[in-house]
């Protein structure tokens, strides 16, 4: 009997025993949770992917193929693997800027790789393309086909497929800068980049890593070159001290319940390492690097500005030139560059930019043209005008004017000309004489357009004002609708026939800009209303050309409705256009076809025979961002007549109109 009792108790202790184990372990787990192991190594990695509206995405892989699509949309995920340069041939020459960047870099490294680009030779780590190239050359084998979805007869595509061109060919081994290959472009620098690079952040179970989480537009900087600067910086582990090393991931914008996209958290959150921080299953591949913080946890949130991390380690390391060789150099992207050469202005011509901002088409027309003849540059905004001003002067151009107009509004009314071609600028009384000498002194200064309008200030005036205001803004950060002081031009628009080019690199939903993470936003209602903004801005273009003129037409977007369909609308219109071939050719060809809407509303693209005759860059076959352009050329009859309103108040010609 008392042998059985022992027995029960020691089983009832043994039993205890376990169950406290069990709740320990439970506890110490809560405690010190780690991810499960087979998830590590795809969580600290950069392999993003694109989150498509649904409709949106099936009409792009009905536009483009699911296959195509796919690559592009993760082509998009990534920077180009190299950095454009486009030197100021009126002020040096490329031979001479190559020596001096790779002077540079070669005292700055000390014989140790830049950004990821060694100096010396080091070609192990060249950004990895022959992936990128093997589905290149498959897919450019080499015929032309038409391929018709028996699902839906109402959509048809044809996809033409050319030979990528090599950017590399160039390319001294072990010499990562170099002028571009395409004939014509040899006053273009490409710096190569490399990546991706997988990067060691030392993870280990049970010690979360220090972290900071920064926001999509900082990471998409990031990718291409950029620091972390404090502005960027959303959440951050605790006890980061300067000195520190931190792994940087990015969080990407969410859908909230009112339909509006945030990041969903507050800034300044504390990070724990654990699955229940911010995003923690979002931001899954979406780690972009590991750097040195230049503050402390504290200092990151209570600074408004300056850099918060320096990156050491870098998923793409792509070298960064801001600052450097002002005045002899612009970074600018490839397919901007070759819009220009499109173009083709020619000295003593009078060209318009009608979306100029920030600048860099302008003065790339100017420079073509020997800084001979007449750019006209005009944006809506004071501020993006103050841009182009200050990028004009820094490259020393005298052939640029630059305006304050709404491209909807640049062809002036009948009976309105002052005489001066529609031009009308601010009248020059009061303005002091150093900020007609030196531009780049307008930044620091405030105005305001009533002042400045009617001249009713003087130089003293203006002194005590920006003192005044320069303390708001110290206090109070710029204001929601700061503009920078200095003057700025006005017009009333121009008489039609004014210009003999006219270059119309229209606002666009942008969906060719790489790298991007973040494609939600738009649905198939804002890109049909990206086409008909377009239109409208295309109409004021034709009118302005001159019998004879050539419009170019370009946009940063993958998305035929704002592409293709600008063609047909341009072509069906206005019968004195047509298509112009394109020099040098660097894109590939456009698409033919059509799509049908849900609604009915059928979106023609282009048809067989000119698909040639444009250049789509597909950033999946040529390593640039996203691009189109059209060239027209405007016979001598009915370019640049004024044309009547008609229908709702859209501007179209008389005749031989086919409305979409």
């Amino acid at each position: 009997m008392l042998a059985t009792s022992i027995a029960a108790r020691r089983r009832s202790l043994k039993i205890l025993d376990r169950i406290q184990k069990n709740i320990h372990e439970s506890v110490f787990t809560l405690r010190q949770p780690s991810p499960m192991p087979d998830l590590l190594p795809d969580r600290y990695s950069y392999d993003p992917t694109l989150c498509w509206n649904p409709e949106v995405e099936d009409y792009f892989a009905k536009a483009y193929g699911n296959d195509c699509f796919s690559l592009i949309s993760k082509a998009l995920t990534r920077p180009c693997c190299y950095s454009c340069i486009r030197v100021n041939i009126l002020k040096t020459t490329s031979d001479s800027v190559i020596d001096k960047l790779i002077k540079m870099l070669r005292e700055t490294s000390n014989g140790n790789p830049i950004n990821g680009v060694n100096i010396v030779g080091d070609t192990e780590r060249v950004y990895n393309v022959s992936d990128l190239q093997e589905k290149v050359a498959t897919r450019l084998d080499l015929h032309s086909n038409i391929e018709e979805d028996e699902a839906n007869k109402d959509e048809k595509t044809t996809t033409t497929t050319v030979q990528a061109p090599n950017l590399f060919k160039g390319c001294i081994k072990g010499e990562p800068v170099y002028k571009c290959p395409i004939p014509g472009l040899d006053y273009v620098i490409l710096v190569r980049g490399t990546g991706p690079h997988k990067v060691n952040y030392a993870y280990a179970p049970g010690q979360p890593m220090k972290e900071v989480i920064v926001s999509r537009k900082c990471a998409e900087s990031v990718l291409r070159g950029a620091e972390v600067y404090v502005p960027g910086v959303l959440a951050c582990s605790a006890h980061v001290e300067k000195g520190d090393k931190v792994a940087v991931s990015a969080v990407v914008e969410q859908s909230g319940s009112d339909g509006k996209w945030n990041f969903g958290m507050t800034r300044g959150m504390i990070l724990q390492g654990s699955p229940t921080d911010p995003h923690y299953s979002q931001r899954k591949g979406l780690y972009i690097g590991q750097g040195t913080a230049a503050l402390s946890r504290a200092g990151m949130f209570r600074a408004l500005e300056g850099v918060a991390m320096c990156m050491t380690s870098r998923v793409f390391d792509l070298p960064s030139f801001n600052n450097v060789l002002e005045g002899e150099i612009f970074l600018q992207n490839l397919p901007s560059i070759v819009t220009v050469h499109v173009l083709d202005p020619q000295k003593g011509e009078q060209i318009l930019d009608m979306c100029a901002a920030p600048g860099g088409k302008t003065t790339a027309i100017a420079m073509l043209m020997k800084d001979e003849g007449e750019v006209v540059a005009v944006d809506r905004s004071h501020n993006k005008v103050k841009d182009i001003q200050n990028l004009v002067a820094e490259l020393g151009f005298k052939s640029i004017v630059t305006y304050k107009l709404d491209a909807l509004k640049a062809v002036s009314r009948k009976n309105e000309s002052n005489g001066m071609n529609g031009f009308k600028p601010v009248e020059d009384a009061h303005i002091p004489a150093s900020f007609n000498s030196n531009p780049k002194s307008w930044d620091a200064n405030t105005i305001s357009k009533g002042e400045m309008a009617e001249g009713s200030f003087h130089e003293e005036d203006l002194v005590n004002q920006n003192t005044k205001s320069n303390r708001r803004r110290i206090k109070n950060g710029p204001g929601k609708n700061q503009v920078s002081g200095g003057r700025v031009g006005k017009s009333e628009g121009f008489p039609p026939s004014t210009f003999d080019r006219v270059l119309l690199d229209a606002p666009c939903s942008a969906l060719g800009l790489r790298p991007r993470l973040f494609v939600g936003e738009e649905t198939l209602e804002s890109l049909r209303n990206h086409g008909r903004y377009q239109r409208r801005m295309f109409d004021q273009a034709v009118q302005l050309v001159r019998s004879g003129g050539v419009i170019v037409y370009s946009t940063c977007t993958i998305n035929p409705g704002e592409n293709e369909a600008l063609v047909r609308y341009a072509l069906d219109s206005y019968k004195f256009l047509s298509l112009a071939p394109q020099s040098p050719r660097v894109g590939g060809p456009g698409l033919v076809g059509c799509h049908a809407y849900s609604d009915g509303y059928v979106e023609e693209w282009l048809r067989p025979g000119e698909e040639e005759l444009v250049q789509r860059f597909d950033p999946s076959v040529v390593d640039t961002i996203g691009f189109f352009i059209a060239k027209f050329n405007a016979t001598k009859s009915g370019a640049g007549t004024e044309l009547e309103p008609k229908g709702n108040g859209a501007k179209f010609p008389a005749t031989n109109v086919n409305t979409v």
